[in-house]
């Protein structure tokens, strides 16, 4: 009873409450290994955006949008159609630097633009990757949110070398 008490005076010091600890164990996250290899010839950094929809094909989130100048954002034809040019609040939000062939390790919560949790359903990972001078490649992954973890391959294209995308519920 001493033990427990104890506990719980430490945690309200700490400015921390049972329920707000047990909620972010719970929380869902989404993890990406991101692979983009490097290409021959003349090479540019290329133009990333990663978004999910739901399944109904609706946006509902920008994960990461890597492009450089503003003029480039329509070449990310399909993420411009849907998010870009809706929502010019949104592209200054999340837009940071393109990044060289590399891999890159991405970690997101699962919630939607306006910070709220996904709900148990089905959606849609899409990554969009379009070179100057270069290819464009889309990858789609299904996935569903059970509330068990899940791992997913993403198969290589012209401008993704095969990529990892894993769920921890």
């Amino acid at each position: 009873m001493k033990k427990s008490l104890v506990f719980v005076s430490l945690l309200s010091l700490s400015g921390l409450s049972l329920s707000g600890f047990s909620s972010q164990a719970l929380a869902t996250e989404l993890k990406l290994e991101l692979n983009l290899p490097q290409q021959t010839g003349e090479y540019h950094n290329p133009y990333v955006a990663i978004w999910l929809e739901d399944s109904s094909g609706k946006s509902i989130r920008t994960l990461a949008l890597w492009r450089e100048g503003a003029k480039w954002l329509k070449d990310i034809r399909r993420w411009w159609r849907k998010v870009g040019r809706k929502d010019a609040e949104l592209v200054d939000a999340i837009t940071s630097a393109t990044h060289a062939a590399g891999r890159y390790q991405l970690s997101f919560d699962a919630v939607d633009d306006n910070q709220q949790p996904l709900a148990a359903g089905d959606y849609i990972l899409r990554i969009e990757v379009v070179r100057e001078n270069g290819g464009r490649s889309m990858v789609k992954q299904p996935f569903t949110l059970t509330g068990k973890s899940q791992r997913f391959t993403l198969a290589a294209t012209p401008e993704t070398a095969q990529s990892t995308f894993i769920i921890k519920e």
